[in-house]
């Protein structure tokens, strides 16, 4: 697959680079390239992104970064077997804990709710890091909604971490997710306070709390949109309409006045 030529190879984390040290220097260089457009295509282009995850996987499949990050892009494109296979391949690689909650989500994609919410009682989770919990909670409450339990969904959300006024890069999401969990058990009022608190973390745009607030107010951009859209096409039509009309009377009186002249004669 094509690289730009902006891409030098340089741009990968310095934990990746050393791991490529393993590798001849041209070779390394080339995996280095193509782990740099996964990353840059990742959330765009995420088919893309596979593609040159596959390239990188094919030149340095004992490499942990690799696999990593072919995880990574088979996960963004719904191939959850895949996923799970690489992100397995690089814990065992790593012996890091820190992929357990993607791969838990990975048994979920896979229509294994059950599997999934097992993982999440594994003692690898005390391994997490704060934010690695909270993914991993997020997960489990998913797990609960998977197997029609609503109501424990809520109750799996509800955390320390939930009702802290901290913000982090993961409490949008968990904010979002308890409002969502709330809606489906029928606490709307509830629900709409935490779809706004959720918009007031979300300072990167992570998730639609903004549509989701929006659509149970009852507001409805998309109508007013169109509706604005149609009143200019009128105006427009009207305004090309009245320009033809009065040509087409001013041709009428030339005509009658023709006619007169020739009744003259």
């Amino acid at each position: 697959m094509p690289i730009p030529e902006d891409v030098t190879g340089e741009e990968i984390d310095k934990a990746v680079r050393q791991e490529l040290q393993s590798l001849p220097k041209t070779l390394a260089e080339d995996v280095a390239k193509n782990l740099v457009m996964v990353a840059r295509l990742l959330d765009e282009e995420p088919e893309k992104a596979y593609g040159y995850a596959r390239v990188a996987l094919r030149l340095a499949s004992r490499v942990a970064a690799v696999r990593e990050a072919a995880g990574f892009a088979a996960y963004g494109t719904g191939k959850y077997a895949e996923a799970l296979k690489e992100f397995r391949a690089a814990r065992r690689m790593t012996g890091s804990a820190e992929l357990w909650p993607l791969m838990a989500d990975c048994e979920r994609g896979l229509g294994r709710p059950e599997k999934a919410l097992s993982m999440a009682g594994e003692p690898e989770v005390q391994k997490l890091d704060r934010a690695g919990q909270v993914e991993m909670r997020l997960v489990a409450a998913g797990a609960r909604r998977d197997m029609g339990q609503a109501d424990a969904a809520v109750v799996t959300l509800q955390s320390p971490e939930l009702a802290s006024n901290a913000v982090h890069p993961w409490t949008a999401r968990l904010r979002y997710a308890y409002a969502d969990a709330l809606l489906a058990v029928g606490r709307e009022g509830e629900a709409r306070d935490w779809f706004a608190k959720a918009l007031e973390a979300d300072q990167a745009g992570t998730t639609d709390a903004s549509d989701r607030l929006a659509e149970m107010d009852g507001v409805q951009f998309t109508d007013a949109l169109v509706e604005d859209e149609d009143e200019a096409e009128a105006e427009a039509e009207k305004g090309a309409e009245e320009p033809r009309a009065e040509a087409e009377a001013e041709a009428g009186g030339e005509a009658q006045s023709d006619g007169g002249s020739e009744k003259t004669e």
